[in-house]
């Protein structure tokens, strides 16, 4: 079983820094390497509409972004050039694209992306396909929303095929190609890892994570039978359910919409979420500080809490 670790949220900070300066979210990233966190993740979206922020925005900008609560100003840079970068100024932390919008994106520019990535990185690439929930973003990209699924399904297994053979044809309801050569191909044999999750966990999920997944990143807390499920779903499988990262998360108490919330409250869930056997606690760092110079600090407090099961370093 693999030792605890610290994954942070990457994106999302912009009460922290501004939304154009994506050289100090790399910076950020450096920091995060050198106070010992093992992974920094990066989420996605190409594009928002006025219906992001359909069901409320939310009240405190520190909140993390949701279905329907966001403004559609957020800033989202594109995920895999800022991974690119961090990828060139780091050398052992790990690099979450968690999570990327497949369906979005044709699976052989992406395969050869991310194959490059993840040679960049030295194997340090993880990536959590989804298809999301905004379907305006898919009428302005020209994808069909209701088909999402089918079309993640068609692109992981292309990936799989173009990044362990060449030449390599394939012939789906979506894509089809002959005889193609992607070169050079991931750090892998078997390509970067991959985290799956949602909201919820259900059929199509467990059926990705069982064929695809190294890890499990859901969006909120899973419930004890949705955790047997995936435990069922790796054991019939022939798959040891040990083997697959269990991402959790702590999330604060805000004591008041325009403040950050308070680290060590938050810190008391640890040694909870690790009971429960989840091997890697995930963090946003501008809710808990408005201060960019208090980051390093936070983050070593975050990884001591982590490292040694208790509340307070």
């Amino acid at each position: 079983m693999r030792s605890p670790g610290v994954v942070l949220v990457l994106l999302e900070q912009w009460t922290l820094t501004s939304g154009r300066d994506l050289r100090a979210l790399v910076q950020l990233a450096v920091a995060a390497e050198e106070a010992g966190v093992e992974t920094v993740m990066l989420s996605d979206h190409i594009l928002l509409t006025p219906a992001a922020g359909a069901s409320g925005r939310m009240a405190n900008p520190r909140d993390y972004a949701a279905p329907g609560n966001q403004d559609p100003r957020t800033p989202w840079p594109d995920s895999v050039v800022l991974a690119s970068a961090i990828a060139a100024r780091t050398t052992r932390i790990r690099i979450a694209l968690s999570a990327l919008i497949y369906p979005l994106r044709h699976p052989l520019h992406t395969a050869t992306q991310l194959a490059a990535l993840d040679l960049l990185s030295e194997g340090r690439l993880i990536v959590q396909p989804t298809v999301s929930w905004l379907e305006e973003e898919y009428a302005a990209m020209g994808v069909p929303f209701r088909s999402r699924g089918k079309i993640l399904d068609e692109q992981l297994a292309i990936m799989r095929l173009v990044w362990s053979q060449s030449p390599a044809s394939f012939h789906g309801d979506f894509f089809a190609f002959e005889d193609v050569y992607l070169e050079p191909k991931c750090w892998r044999p078997e390509g970067p890892q991959m985290w799956f999750g949602g909201q919820h966990v259900h059929g199509p999920i467990l059926r990705r994570l069982v064929e695809h997944g190294h890890g499990f990143h859901p969006f909120g807390t899973p419930t004890l039978d949705e955790l047997a499920a995936i435990h069922s779903a790796m054991t019939a499988a022939g798959r040891e359910p040990a083997s697959l990262e269990l991402i959790g998360g702590i999330r604060p108490r805000f004591p008041a919409d325009d403040q950050p919330g308070d680290l060590d409250e938050a810190l008391e869930s640890v040694p909870a979420k690790l009971a429960e056997g989840y091997t890697s606690i995930c963090f946003k760092p501008s809710q808990y500080t408005d201060d960019p110079a208090a980051i390093p600090d936070l983050c070593r407090r975050v990884v001591a809490a982590v490292t040694t099961g208790t509340a307070r370093p």
